[in-house]
């Protein structure tokens, strides 16, 4: 999925650059766990597992993949937390 992140607010960041898996999963996680409901994380990771990763933990943690968008090596995901 790759969508133009530009138009969406975002309202956290993570930096996952260098992290192998599980690491930019857990990440993810834990801020969003710190976030509102609706509430929008945009995650760079350069890890090729976060790109089959974060769907699955977005799909089963009941988040939104807003975004995932690949580039120079690493991958930038906007996430919509779940309520």
């Amino acid at each position: 999925m790759t969508t133009d992140s530009r138009d969406d607010k975002v309202d956290a960041e993570v930096d996952a650059l260098g992290l192998l898996c599980p690491l930019p999963v857990l990440k993810a996680r834990k801020r969003l766990l710190e976030m509102a409901p609706g509430a929008v994380l945009r995650l760079v990771a350069s890890d090729p597992a976060a790109i089959v990763d974060m769907p699955h933990f977005c799909a089963q943690a009941g988040h939104a993949l807003l975004a995932m968008e690949e580039s120079a090596g690493r991958v930038t995901f906007l996430i919509r937390r779940g309520g």
